[in-house]
Protein backbone atom coordinates (compact mmCIF):
# COMPACT_ATOMS: atom_id res chain seq x y z
CA UNK A 1 0.00 0.00 0.00
CA UNK A 2 1.24 3.79 -0.92
CA UNK A 3 2.27 6.22 1.47
CA UNK A 4 -0.69 8.05 0.13
CA UNK A 5 -3.38 5.29 0.52
CA UNK A 6 -4.61 4.63 3.90
CA UNK A 7 -6.50 1.65 3.56
CA UNK A 8 -5.44 -1.86 2.08
CA UNK A 9 -7.44 -5.33 1.42
CA UNK A 10 -8.98 -5.13 5.21
CA UNK A 11 -11.29 -2.45 4.35
CA UNK A 12 -13.84 -4.86 2.76
CA UNK A 13 -13.38 -7.05 5.41
CA UNK A 14 -15.26 -5.20 8.06
CA UNK A 15 -18.53 -7.03 9.62
CA UNK A 16 -21.69 -5.28 10.01
CA UNK A 17 -23.49 -5.61 13.52
CA UNK A 18 -27.29 -4.85 13.50
CA UNK A 19 -28.66 -1.43 14.53
CA UNK A 20 -30.03 -2.37 17.50
CA UNK A 21 -26.94 -4.30 18.65
CA UNK A 22 -24.97 -0.97 17.86
CA UNK A 23 -27.19 1.44 19.44
CA UNK A 24 -26.81 -0.76 22.79
CA UNK A 25 -23.18 -0.33 22.56
CA UNK A 26 -23.25 3.00 22.43
CA UNK A 27 -25.67 3.50 25.26
CA UNK A 28 -23.38 1.24 27.19
CA UNK A 29 -20.54 3.34 26.41
CA UNK A 30 -22.70 6.48 26.95
CA UNK A 31 -22.65 6.78 30.40
CA UNK A 32 -24.59 9.84 32.79
CA UNK A 33 -21.47 12.44 32.98
CA UNK A 34 -20.80 15.20 34.86
CA UNK A 35 -22.86 16.82 37.13
CA UNK A 36 -23.57 20.71 38.13
CA UNK A 37 -25.56 22.79 40.16
CA UNK A 38 -27.48 25.38 38.11
CA UNK A 39 -30.11 28.33 39.32
CA UNK A 40 -33.42 26.69 39.35
CA UNK A 41 -34.88 29.41 36.67
CA UNK A 42 -32.26 27.44 34.29
CA UNK A 43 -33.05 24.07 35.13
CA UNK A 44 -35.97 23.54 33.25
CA UNK A 45 -34.68 20.84 30.35
CA UNK A 46 -32.15 19.44 32.44
CA UNK A 47 -32.02 15.96 34.30
CA UNK A 48 -31.72 15.73 37.55
CA UNK A 49 -28.26 14.53 39.02
CA UNK A 50 -29.65 13.53 42.56
CA UNK A 51 -33.19 13.03 44.44
CA UNK A 52 -34.95 15.97 45.52
CA UNK A 53 -37.06 15.50 48.62
CA UNK A 54 -39.98 17.36 50.17
CA UNK A 55 -38.43 19.28 52.87
CA UNK A 56 -41.63 20.36 54.88
CA UNK A 57 -45.36 18.72 54.69
CA UNK A 58 -47.41 20.33 51.92
CA UNK A 59 -49.22 22.20 52.39
CA UNK A 60 -47.83 22.92 55.51
CA UNK A 61 -51.13 24.01 57.07
CA UNK A 62 -54.76 23.15 56.60
CA UNK A 63 -55.46 25.81 53.68
CA UNK A 64 -58.54 26.97 52.14
CA UNK A 65 -59.55 26.05 48.97
CA UNK A 66 -61.68 28.98 47.67
CA UNK A 67 -62.85 32.59 48.89
CA UNK A 68 -65.89 32.10 51.68
CA UNK A 69 -66.30 31.80 55.30
CA UNK A 70 -64.70 29.04 57.64
CA UNK A 71 -67.23 27.97 59.81
CA UNK A 72 -67.95 25.20 62.22
CA UNK A 73 -69.96 22.51 60.22
CA UNK A 74 -72.04 21.91 63.20
CA UNK A 75 -73.22 25.30 62.75
CA UNK A 76 -74.71 24.70 59.21
CA UNK A 77 -76.00 21.41 60.03
CA UNK A 78 -79.71 22.40 59.98
CA UNK A 79 -79.34 25.22 56.94
CA UNK A 80 -81.01 25.71 53.47
CA UNK A 81 -82.09 28.59 51.53
CA UNK A 82 -85.09 28.89 53.11
CA UNK A 83 -83.59 29.13 56.61
CA UNK A 84 -80.30 29.99 56.25
CA UNK A 85 -78.07 29.59 59.56
CA UNK A 86 -76.88 32.76 60.46
CA UNK A 87 -73.30 33.41 62.07
CA UNK A 88 -71.13 36.48 63.14
CA UNK A 89 -68.23 37.00 61.40
CA UNK A 90 -65.28 37.27 64.29
CA UNK A 91 -62.25 38.22 61.88
CA UNK A 92 -60.85 37.80 58.24
CA UNK A 93 -57.89 35.96 56.77
CA UNK A 94 -56.09 37.05 53.88
CA UNK A 95 -53.99 34.66 52.19
CA UNK A 96 -50.59 34.58 54.01
CA UNK A 97 -52.06 36.31 57.16
CA UNK A 98 -53.36 34.15 60.15
CA UNK A 99 -56.75 34.70 63.06
CA UNK A 100 -56.37 36.78 65.80
CA UNK A 101 -58.23 33.41 67.16
CA UNK A 102 -60.07 30.61 67.11
CA UNK A 103 -63.67 29.93 65.53
CA UNK A 104 -66.26 29.42 68.25
CA UNK A 105 -69.67 28.28 67.94
CA UNK A 106 -71.87 30.60 66.72
CA UNK A 107 -69.47 32.09 64.60
CA UNK A 108 -67.69 32.31 61.07
CA UNK A 109 -64.19 33.81 59.77
CA UNK A 110 -64.21 35.88 56.39
CA UNK A 111 -61.17 33.34 54.38
CA UNK A 112 -59.37 33.83 51.06
CA UNK A 113 -58.25 31.10 48.96
CA UNK A 114 -55.28 30.09 50.02
CA UNK A 115 -55.40 31.14 53.78
CA UNK A 116 -54.64 29.53 57.19
CA UNK A 117 -57.71 27.81 58.19
CA UNK A 118 -58.59 29.04 61.72
CA UNK A 119 -58.13 26.67 64.74
CA UNK A 120 -62.15 25.75 65.40
CA UNK A 121 -63.64 25.33 61.64
CA UNK A 122 -63.24 22.21 60.09
CA UNK A 123 -65.11 23.23 56.83
CA UNK A 124 -65.40 26.52 54.07
CA UNK A 125 -68.27 27.45 52.65
CA UNK A 126 -68.18 29.26 49.01
CA UNK A 127 -68.85 32.97 49.12
CA UNK A 128 -71.76 32.21 46.36
CA UNK A 129 -74.14 30.62 49.12
CA UNK A 130 -73.62 32.86 51.62
CA UNK A 131 -75.37 36.27 52.16
CA UNK A 132 -74.22 39.20 54.17
CA UNK A 133 -75.95 40.00 57.37
CA UNK A 134 -76.20 42.44 60.55
CA UNK A 135 -76.78 40.98 63.92
CA UNK A 136 -76.90 43.29 66.80
CA UNK A 137 -75.07 46.10 64.40
CA UNK A 138 -72.44 43.70 64.15
CA UNK A 139 -71.24 42.09 60.59
CA UNK A 140 -72.33 38.24 60.33
CA UNK A 141 -73.04 36.05 57.42
CA UNK A 142 -76.25 33.99 56.45
CA UNK A 143 -75.32 30.58 55.22
CA UNK A 144 -77.86 28.79 53.08
CA UNK A 145 -76.26 24.81 53.01
CA UNK A 146 -74.92 22.41 54.95
CA UNK A 147 -71.17 22.23 55.42
CA UNK A 148 -69.46 18.62 55.26
CA UNK A 149 -66.24 18.29 57.76
CA UNK A 150 -63.49 18.99 55.69
CA UNK A 151 -65.22 20.59 52.71
CA UNK A 152 -62.60 22.94 50.74
CA UNK A 153 -60.37 22.48 52.68
CA UNK A 154 -56.71 21.00 52.02
CA UNK A 155 -55.55 19.51 55.02
CA UNK A 156 -51.70 19.78 55.87
CA UNK A 157 -49.37 17.14 54.12
CA UNK A 158 -52.37 16.38 51.68
CA UNK A 159 -50.21 16.49 48.89
CA UNK A 160 -46.66 15.61 49.88
CA UNK A 161 -45.06 14.47 53.73
CA UNK A 162 -41.69 16.15 54.97
CA UNK A 163 -38.97 13.56 52.98
CA UNK A 164 -41.00 12.05 50.65
CA UNK A 165 -38.94 11.50 47.22
CA UNK A 166 -40.84 14.19 44.10
CA UNK A 167 -38.12 13.82 41.23
CA UNK A 168 -35.35 11.09 40.86
CA UNK A 169 -32.05 11.61 38.92
CA UNK A 170 -32.46 11.47 35.17
CA UNK A 171 -35.62 12.79 35.28
CA UNK A 172 -36.36 15.57 32.61
CA UNK A 173 -37.21 18.96 34.50
CA UNK A 174 -40.36 20.55 33.31
CA UNK A 175 -42.37 23.44 34.19
CA UNK A 176 -44.11 21.38 37.08
CA UNK A 177 -40.99 20.20 38.33
CA UNK A 178 -39.70 24.15 38.78
CA UNK A 179 -42.60 24.71 40.87
CA UNK A 180 -41.97 22.22 42.84
CA UNK A 181 -38.27 22.52 43.53
CA UNK A 182 -39.36 26.62 44.04
CA UNK A 183 -42.01 25.29 46.80
CA UNK A 184 -39.47 23.32 48.69
CA UNK A 185 -36.57 25.82 48.37
CA UNK A 186 -34.17 24.97 45.67
CA UNK A 187 -32.56 27.83 44.73
CA UNK A 188 -30.21 25.77 42.85
CA UNK A 189 -30.93 22.50 41.16
CA UNK A 190 -28.02 19.25 40.68
CA UNK A 191 -28.51 18.16 37.33
CA UNK A 192 -26.10 16.38 34.31
CA UNK A 193 -23.86 18.93 32.71
CA UNK A 194 -24.36 19.13 28.70
CA UNK A 195 -21.93 17.65 27.46
CA UNK A 196 -19.39 19.17 25.48
CA UNK A 197 -19.30 17.70 22.10
CA UNK A 198 -16.23 17.90 19.28
CA UNK A 199 -17.22 18.40 15.75
CA UNK A 200 -14.72 17.62 13.44
CA UNK A 201 -15.08 16.99 9.68
CA UNK A 202 -12.57 15.49 7.46
CA UNK A 203 -12.08 15.53 3.84
CA UNK A 204 -9.91 17.32 1.10
CA UNK A 205 -12.39 18.20 -0.93
CA UNK A 206 -13.97 20.52 2.18
CA UNK A 207 -13.97 24.38 1.84
CA UNK A 208 -15.11 26.54 4.96
CA UNK A 209 -18.42 28.16 4.49
CA UNK A 210 -17.31 31.13 4.08
CA UNK A 211 -14.98 30.28 0.83
CA UNK A 212 -15.52 30.95 -2.46
CA UNK A 213 -16.36 27.42 -4.38
CA UNK A 214 -13.29 25.66 -6.36
CA UNK A 215 -12.91 22.72 -8.99
CA UNK A 216 -14.02 19.56 -7.82
CA UNK A 217 -14.58 21.09 -4.03
CA UNK A 218 -17.75 21.28 -1.84
CA UNK A 219 -18.77 23.57 1.37
CA UNK A 220 -18.45 22.00 4.74
CA UNK A 221 -22.05 21.96 5.48
CA UNK A 222 -22.00 18.90 7.82
CA UNK A 223 -20.30 20.50 10.63
CA UNK A 224 -22.93 23.13 11.19
CA UNK A 225 -25.82 20.45 10.60
CA UNK A 226 -24.54 17.93 13.37
CA UNK A 227 -23.82 21.02 15.52
CA UNK A 228 -27.23 22.24 15.29
CA UNK A 229 -27.99 18.84 16.29
CA UNK A 230 -25.75 18.69 19.22
CA UNK A 231 -27.50 21.71 20.39
CA UNK A 232 -30.55 20.67 19.84
CA UNK A 233 -30.41 17.37 21.89
CA UNK A 234 -29.26 19.56 25.00
CA UNK A 235 -25.33 19.51 23.92
CA UNK A 236 -22.79 22.11 24.01
CA UNK A 237 -21.69 22.11 20.02
CA UNK A 238 -17.43 22.60 19.56
CA UNK A 239 -16.11 23.01 16.32
CA UNK A 240 -12.51 21.79 15.34
CA UNK A 241 -12.76 22.37 12.27
CA UNK A 242 -11.79 20.10 9.19
CA UNK A 243 -8.47 17.58 9.80
CA UNK A 244 -6.53 16.66 6.33
CA UNK A 245 -6.92 13.00 5.24
CA UNK A 246 -3.52 12.24 7.20
CA UNK A 247 -4.03 9.95 10.38
CA UNK A 248 -1.44 11.56 12.57
CA UNK A 249 -3.16 14.71 11.86
CA UNK A 250 -6.44 13.00 12.88
CA UNK A 251 -5.55 11.53 15.62
CA UNK A 252 -3.56 14.26 16.87
CA UNK A 253 -6.65 15.91 16.53
CA UNK A 254 -8.87 13.61 17.66
CA UNK A 255 -6.59 13.47 20.57
CA UNK A 256 -6.69 17.40 21.31
CA UNK A 257 -10.56 17.13 21.01
CA UNK A 258 -10.71 14.28 23.62
CA UNK A 259 -8.85 16.69 26.43
CA UNK A 260 -11.97 19.41 26.00
CA UNK A 261 -14.92 17.89 25.23
CA UNK A 262 -17.16 14.93 26.39
CA UNK A 263 -17.31 13.38 23.03
CA UNK A 264 -16.29 13.51 19.67
CA UNK A 265 -18.58 13.27 16.80
CA UNK A 266 -16.58 13.20 13.11
CA UNK A 267 -18.14 13.63 9.62
CA UNK A 268 -16.61 11.62 6.75
CA UNK A 269 -13.66 9.19 5.75
CA UNK A 270 -15.51 5.96 7.21
CA UNK A 271 -15.94 3.99 3.71
CA UNK A 272 -13.72 2.26 1.54
CA UNK A 273 -12.16 4.93 -0.14
CA UNK A 274 -8.09 4.74 -0.19
CA UNK A 275 -7.94 7.77 1.37
CA UNK A 276 -10.90 7.87 4.35
CA UNK A 277 -8.85 8.43 7.10
CA UNK A 278 -11.26 7.36 10.18
CA UNK A 279 -11.82 3.61 8.77
CA UNK A 280 -8.34 3.50 8.95
CA UNK A 281 -7.68 5.40 12.04
CA UNK A 282 -10.48 3.04 13.78
CA UNK A 283 -8.79 0.31 12.29
CA UNK A 284 -5.76 0.77 14.13
CA UNK A 285 -8.06 0.71 17.28
CA UNK A 286 -9.10 -2.28 16.76
CA UNK A 287 -11.64 -4.72 19.19
CA UNK A 288 -10.32 -6.15 22.52
CA UNK A 289 -11.35 -9.40 21.06
CA UNK A 290 -9.61 -9.32 17.44
CA UNK A 291 -6.36 -8.39 19.67
CA UNK A 292 -6.55 -11.25 21.67
CA UNK A 293 -7.17 -13.68 19.36
CA UNK A 294 -4.08 -12.14 17.33
CA UNK A 295 -1.98 -12.23 20.79
CA UNK A 296 -2.73 -15.90 21.38
CA UNK A 297 -1.74 -16.79 17.39
CA UNK A 298 2.06 -14.89 18.11
CA UNK A 299 2.20 -16.13 21.18
CA UNK A 300 1.67 -19.50 20.83
CA UNK A 301 4.99 -21.24 20.17
CA UNK A 302 6.92 -18.03 19.12
CA UNK A 303 5.40 -18.43 15.45
CA UNK A 304 3.82 -15.35 13.18
CA UNK A 305 1.40 -16.29 10.82
CA UNK A 306 0.23 -14.11 7.81
CA UNK A 307 -3.11 -12.18 8.94
CA UNK A 308 -5.89 -12.53 6.99
CA UNK A 309 -5.15 -15.35 4.32
CA UNK A 310 -6.22 -18.81 3.47
CA UNK A 311 -3.86 -20.82 5.66
CA UNK A 312 -0.89 -18.82 4.67
CA UNK A 313 1.14 -19.38 7.82
CA UNK A 314 4.34 -18.50 7.30
CA UNK A 315 6.54 -18.46 10.53
CA UNK A 316 9.18 -15.59 11.33
CA UNK A 317 12.59 -17.37 12.05
CA UNK A 318 14.87 -14.74 11.29
CA UNK A 319 16.16 -12.05 13.70
CA UNK A 320 16.90 -10.14 11.00
CA UNK A 321 14.10 -8.04 9.29
CA UNK A 322 13.52 -4.87 7.03
CA UNK A 323 10.98 -2.79 7.60
CA UNK A 324 9.12 -1.44 4.61
CA UNK A 325 11.67 -0.62 1.79
CA UNK A 326 14.76 -0.03 4.58
CA UNK A 327 17.88 -2.12 3.63
CA UNK A 328 18.10 -4.96 6.23
CA UNK A 329 19.15 -3.44 9.68
CA UNK A 330 21.55 -4.89 12.37
CA UNK A 331 19.65 -8.02 14.01
CA UNK A 332 17.62 -7.20 16.82
CA UNK A 333 14.81 -9.50 18.77
CA UNK A 334 11.64 -10.35 17.16
CA UNK A 335 9.81 -8.51 19.83
CA UNK A 336 11.93 -5.10 18.85
CA UNK A 337 10.78 -5.87 14.99
CA UNK A 338 6.74 -6.18 16.39
CA UNK A 339 7.28 -2.88 18.66
CA UNK A 340 9.10 -0.94 16.29
CA UNK A 341 6.84 -1.74 12.95
CA UNK A 342 3.53 -2.12 14.92
CA UNK A 343 4.45 2.14 15.70
CA UNK A 344 6.07 2.84 12.15
CA UNK A 345 2.67 0.79 10.78
CA UNK A 346 5.56 -0.90 8.56
CA UNK A 347 5.52 -3.56 6.30
CA UNK A 348 7.68 -6.93 7.66
CA UNK A 349 10.07 -9.08 5.89
CA UNK A 350 12.39 -12.06 6.23
CA UNK A 351 15.77 -12.11 4.81
CA UNK A 352 14.94 -15.45 3.04
CA UNK A 353 11.49 -14.55 1.86
CA UNK A 354 8.73 -12.38 2.04
CA UNK A 355 6.48 -12.50 5.18
CA UNK A 356 3.90 -10.50 4.29
CA UNK A 357 2.42 -7.05 6.15
CA UNK A 358 2.15 -6.78 9.35
CA UNK A 359 -0.82 -7.54 10.90
CA UNK A 360 -4.04 -5.12 10.45
CA UNK A 361 -3.75 -2.14 13.00
CA UNK A 362 -5.68 -4.17 16.09
CA UNK A 363 -2.67 -6.79 16.80
CA UNK A 364 -0.72 -4.17 15.88
CA UNK A 365 -1.65 -2.06 19.04
CA UNK A 366 -2.00 -5.69 20.97
CA UNK A 367 1.41 -6.59 20.02
CA UNK A 368 2.49 -2.77 21.01
CA UNK A 369 0.96 -2.89 24.29
CA UNK A 370 2.01 -6.28 25.41
CA UNK A 371 5.96 -6.10 24.26
CA UNK A 372 7.35 -3.85 26.40
CA UNK A 373 10.82 -5.43 27.57
CA UNK A 374 12.80 -4.43 24.97
CA UNK A 375 15.26 -1.18 24.88
CA UNK A 376 13.11 2.26 23.42
CA UNK A 377 14.86 5.02 21.89
CA UNK A 378 13.39 8.47 21.02
CA UNK A 379 13.41 9.43 17.76
CA UNK A 380 15.02 13.04 16.62
CA UNK A 381 13.19 15.93 14.66
CA UNK A 382 12.40 14.37 11.40
CA UNK A 383 12.44 16.05 7.91
CA UNK A 384 11.35 19.59 7.31
CA UNK A 385 7.54 18.45 6.85
CA UNK A 386 7.28 18.20 10.73
CA UNK A 387 6.55 22.41 11.36
CA UNK A 388 4.45 22.46 14.25
CA UNK A 389 0.91 23.72 13.72
CA UNK A 390 0.42 27.33 13.80
CA UNK A 391 -2.52 27.51 16.09
CA UNK A 392 -3.41 25.42 18.99
CA UNK A 393 -6.93 23.98 19.52
CA UNK A 394 -9.26 26.65 21.46
CA UNK A 395 -12.51 25.80 22.81
CA UNK A 396 -15.15 29.19 20.56
CA UNK A 397 -19.87 28.05 19.60
CA UNK A 398 -17.45 26.94 20.54
CA UNK A 399 -14.85 27.30 17.63
CA UNK A 400 -11.17 25.33 17.28
CA UNK A 401 -9.79 25.50 14.18
CA UNK A 402 -6.62 27.24 12.44
CA UNK A 403 -6.56 30.45 10.50
CA UNK A 404 -6.78 28.22 7.44
CA UNK A 405 -9.89 26.43 8.85
CA UNK A 406 -7.96 23.54 9.29
CA UNK A 407 -7.61 21.66 12.71
CA UNK A 408 -5.71 18.29 13.25
CA UNK A 409 -2.51 19.12 12.11
CA UNK A 410 0.14 17.21 14.99
CA UNK A 411 2.40 19.24 17.15
CA UNK A 412 6.24 20.01 16.77
CA UNK A 413 6.41 16.85 19.56
CA UNK A 414 3.98 14.53 18.01
CA UNK A 415 5.69 14.68 14.52
CA UNK A 416 8.79 14.75 15.49
CA UNK A 417 9.01 12.34 18.55
CA UNK A 418 8.34 8.98 18.12
CA UNK A 419 8.97 5.44 19.99
CA UNK A 420 11.54 3.69 18.18
CA UNK A 421 13.73 0.56 18.66
CA UNK A 422 17.16 2.27 18.99
CA UNK A 423 18.51 -0.18 16.29
CA UNK A 424 16.29 0.86 13.72
CA UNK A 425 16.03 3.84 11.31
CA UNK A 426 13.81 6.34 11.81
CA UNK A 427 10.84 6.36 10.51
CA UNK A 428 8.98 9.30 8.31
CA UNK A 429 5.96 9.73 10.08
CA UNK A 430 4.98 9.35 14.02
CA UNK A 431 2.32 6.53 14.66
CA UNK A 432 -0.83 7.79 14.89
CA UNK A 433 -1.93 4.63 17.12
CA UNK A 434 0.68 6.02 19.71
CA UNK A 435 -1.04 9.42 19.79
CA UNK A 436 -4.02 7.99 20.65
CA UNK A 437 -4.75 6.21 24.38
CA UNK A 438 -3.78 2.90 24.93
CA UNK A 439 -7.32 2.46 26.91
CA UNK A 440 -9.11 2.73 23.40
CA UNK A 441 -11.51 -0.14 22.06
CA UNK A 442 -13.93 -0.01 19.30
CA UNK A 443 -17.31 -0.87 19.62
CA UNK A 444 -18.69 -1.28 15.33
CA UNK A 445 -17.23 -0.10 12.38
CA UNK A 446 -19.77 -1.03 10.18
CA UNK A 447 -24.04 -0.82 10.83
CA UNK A 448 -26.37 -2.97 8.79
CA UNK A 449 -28.33 0.16 7.82
CA UNK A 450 -29.02 2.25 4.81
CA UNK A 451 -27.91 4.83 4.34
CA UNK A 452 -24.60 5.05 6.76
CA UNK A 453 -23.34 1.95 6.77
CA UNK A 454 -20.01 3.04 6.98
CA UNK A 455 -20.85 4.67 10.30
CA UNK A 456 -18.45 3.63 13.42
CA UNK A 457 -18.05 4.00 17.17
CA UNK A 458 -14.85 3.50 19.42
CA UNK A 459 -14.31 4.57 23.25
CA UNK A 460 -10.90 6.49 23.87
CA UNK A 461 -10.40 6.96 27.66
CA UNK A 462 -13.64 6.01 28.22
CA UNK A 463 -15.23 8.87 26.37
CA UNK A 464 -17.37 7.98 23.10
CA UNK A 465 -16.55 9.03 19.44
CA UNK A 466 -19.10 8.12 16.69
CA UNK A 467 -17.78 8.17 13.34
CA UNK A 468 -20.35 9.36 10.41
CA UNK A 469 -20.72 9.39 6.93
CA UNK A 470 -19.74 12.22 4.95
CA UNK A 471 -22.61 12.25 3.07
CA UNK A 472 -25.27 14.73 4.41
CA UNK A 473 -28.38 12.21 4.34
CA UNK A 474 -26.11 9.42 5.83
CA UNK A 475 -24.94 11.80 8.43
CA UNK A 476 -28.32 12.96 9.58
CA UNK A 477 -29.46 9.39 9.57
CA UNK A 478 -26.46 8.23 12.00
CA UNK A 479 -26.78 11.26 14.14
CA UNK A 480 -30.62 10.78 15.14
CA UNK A 481 -29.81 6.56 15.37
CA UNK A 482 -26.70 7.01 17.47
CA UNK A 483 -25.59 10.34 18.42
CA UNK A 484 -29.02 11.73 19.72
CA UNK A 485 -29.31 8.89 21.60
CA UNK A 486 -25.35 8.59 23.16
CA UNK A 487 -26.33 12.60 24.03
CA UNK A 488 -29.63 12.06 26.04
CA UNK A 489 -28.15 9.15 28.10
CA UNK A 490 -24.87 11.19 28.71
CA UNK A 491 -27.57 13.65 30.00
CA UNK A 492 -29.01 11.02 32.44
CA UNK A 493 -31.85 9.57 30.82
CA UNK A 494 -32.05 6.01 30.96
CA UNK A 495 -31.27 4.12 28.37
CA UNK A 496 -35.27 3.19 27.31
CA UNK A 497 -35.33 6.93 27.16
CA UNK A 498 -32.73 7.56 25.51
CA UNK A 499 -33.53 5.33 22.39
CA UNK A 500 -35.67 7.08 19.38
CA UNK A 501 -39.16 6.68 19.72
CA UNK A 502 -40.63 4.97 17.37
CA UNK A 503 -44.20 4.19 16.59
CA UNK A 504 -46.40 2.79 13.28
CA UNK A 505 -47.85 4.81 10.77
CA UNK A 506 -49.81 4.04 6.82
CA UNK A 507 -47.12 4.37 4.09
CA UNK A 508 -48.45 7.02 1.87
CA UNK A 509 -46.58 5.86 -1.44
CA UNK A 510 -45.01 2.69 -1.97
CA UNK A 511 -41.17 2.43 -1.49
CA UNK A 512 -39.87 -0.43 -3.97
CA UNK A 513 -36.30 -0.83 -3.02
CA UNK A 514 -35.28 -3.67 -1.21
CA UNK A 515 -32.14 -3.69 0.60
CA UNK A 516 -29.92 -6.03 1.96
CA UNK A 517 -29.43 -4.38 5.47
CA UNK A 518 -32.55 -2.08 7.27
CA UNK A 519 -33.32 1.03 5.45
CA UNK A 520 -34.40 4.34 6.67
CA UNK A 521 -36.15 6.19 5.13
CA UNK A 522 -36.75 10.26 5.30
CA UNK A 523 -40.39 11.01 5.61
CA UNK A 524 -43.06 13.85 6.62
CA UNK A 525 -45.41 12.60 8.86
CA UNK A 526 -49.11 13.78 9.92
CA UNK A 527 -52.24 12.88 11.09
CA UNK A 528 -55.61 12.29 9.32
CA UNK A 529 -58.39 10.84 10.89
CA UNK A 530 -57.01 9.60 14.14
CA UNK A 531 -54.51 7.97 11.65
CA UNK A 532 -50.56 8.79 11.81
CA UNK A 533 -49.71 8.85 8.19
CA UNK A 534 -45.68 8.30 6.61
CA UNK A 535 -44.70 9.87 3.21
CA UNK A 536 -41.81 8.95 1.84
CA UNK A 537 -39.45 12.56 0.91
CA UNK A 538 -38.02 13.09 -2.73
CA UNK A 539 -34.27 13.42 -2.67
CA UNK A 540 -33.79 10.75 0.15
CA UNK A 541 -30.43 9.31 -1.12
CA UNK A 542 -27.21 9.12 0.91
CA UNK A 543 -25.57 12.11 -0.71
CA UNK A 544 -28.87 14.41 -1.13
CA UNK A 545 -30.10 16.89 1.56
CA UNK A 546 -32.98 18.53 0.22
CA UNK A 547 -35.14 16.62 2.24
CA UNK A 548 -33.35 16.99 5.66
CA UNK A 549 -35.30 20.14 6.48
CA UNK A 550 -38.54 18.34 6.21
CA UNK A 551 -38.09 15.45 7.63
CA UNK A 552 -39.92 14.38 11.07
CA UNK A 553 -39.26 10.39 10.99
CA UNK A 554 -37.72 7.99 9.73
CA UNK A 555 -39.26 4.91 8.02
CA UNK A 556 -37.97 2.20 9.05
CA UNK A 557 -37.90 -0.82 6.32
CA UNK A 558 -36.76 -4.13 7.05
CA UNK A 559 -33.65 -6.00 4.96
CA UNK A 560 -35.20 -7.89 1.71
CA UNK A 561 -35.04 -8.29 -1.60
CA UNK A 562 -38.31 -5.30 -2.00
CA UNK A 563 -39.72 -2.23 0.07
CA UNK A 564 -42.92 -1.90 1.21
CA UNK A 565 -46.45 -0.86 -0.72
CA UNK A 566 -48.42 2.06 -0.14
CA UNK A 567 -51.18 1.81 2.51
CA UNK A 568 -48.37 -0.97 4.49
CA UNK A 569 -48.35 0.22 8.23
CA UNK A 570 -44.58 0.37 9.18
CA UNK A 571 -42.29 1.22 12.04
CA UNK A 572 -41.41 4.80 11.71
CA UNK A 573 -38.67 6.96 14.29
CA UNK A 574 -39.68 10.17 15.58
CA UNK A 575 -37.44 12.83 14.84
Amino acid sequence: MSEGQLQGEARFRRRAIKVDEAMRLVLEAAAPGRQESVPLWEAGGRRLAETVSATTDWPPFARAGLDGFAVRSADTALASPGAPATLRVADTVAAGALASAAVAPGTAVRIMTGGAVPPGADAVVMLEQTADAWVDGLPAVQVRSTAEPGQHIAPRGEEFARGSEFARPGELLRPGHLALLGTFGYAHVPVYARPRVAVLATGAELLPVEAPLEPGRIRDSNSAMVAALVAQYGGVPVLFGRVPDEQSAAAQAIADALQQCDMVITTGGVSVGDYDVMASLLRLIGTEKEQGEWMERTEAGGSIERYGGKGKGKPLDSDEVIIGNAAPSAAVSGAVVLKAAAAHGAGVSCRQGSFGPVPPAEPRAAALDAISSEPIAEATQLGSDAAPSTTAPQPAMEMARSEDGQLGQASASARSLLPLASQLPPASNPSPRALLPQDSRLLFNKAAMRPGAPTSAAVISGKLLIALSGNPGACFVGFELFARAALLRMQGASEEAARPKQVTAKLVGGFDKGSPHERFVRARLYTENGMLYADPLAFGKSSMMASIPNADGLIRLKAGASGADAGAIVDVIVL
